[in-house]
């Protein structure tokens, strides 16, 4: 995995277990519902796992603890 880096990942998120959890979730969604926080064309991954990555590493997603 290139972009986004995980240290960059890691820093919004706590934990690498953390972040597992959430990215599943948000990519399952986005499969069932089809619903993206960018437009289609500002993604550079063209796999959900990859935008939900994406999302988290421009804080389009938020954790709570």
């Amino acid at each position: 995995m290139i972009y986004p880096s995980i240290d960059k990942l890691l820093t919004k998120v706590g934990s690498k277990y953390l972040l597992v959890n959430l990215v599943a979730k948000r990519a399952k969604e986005m499969q069932e519902k089809d619903y993206y926080q960018m437009k289609e064309n500002e993604y550079v991954s063209s796999k959900e796992i990859g935008k939900s990555l994406e999302e988290i590493a421009k804080d389009l997603i938020h954790i709570k603890e």
